[in-house]
């Protein structure tokens, strides 16, 4: 079986294909089998007034395709821009890889894949940013 598995802690709620869905007081696991399913856990989303950095705003934008607020194919092609710009800037091996692996699940409309990927480039976002304020 392929497709996505969800593991989720105790009360943690998630939002699948607009309805959020809240895990019982067990820790559990949920394997997605429908293709193309939106899927966003609500602990990774990030509020309107937190997208001020490049990398938030792009995890922003693929939330709102997960949540049904953004056209897929419209928010698809800003993404790509957005992320070949962000490679220009974002160039060590690891960032890259991230980079690439958002790419390629964003081609597939794989965006919870997607957002997932993006997630990971915050804490490298967080201080490159902390640098150059210092």
């Amino acid at each position: 079986m392929s497709g996505l598995v969800l593991k989720l802690g105790p009360r943690e709620r998630v939002l699948i294909n607009g309805a959020v869905i809240e895990n019982g007081d067990r820790r559990s696991r949920l394997s997605i089998v429908t293709p193309n399913a939106n899927i966003l856990r609500l602990r990774d989303a990030i509020h309107p007034d937190e997208a001020r950095t490049p990398v938030r705003r792009l995890c922003y934008t693929v939330q709102l395709v997960l949540t049904g607020d953004a056209e897929a194919p419209r928010a698809k092609n800003q993404l790509l821009r957005s992320i070949e710009e962000l490679s220009r800037i974002l160039t060590d091996p690891d960032s890259r890889k991230l980079l690439t692996t958002a790419t390629d699940a964003l081609l597939e409309e794989q965006f919870y894949q997607c957002l997932k990927a993006l997630r990971a480039l915050i804490p490298r976002e967080d201080r490159l940013l902390a640098a150059t304020r210092q």
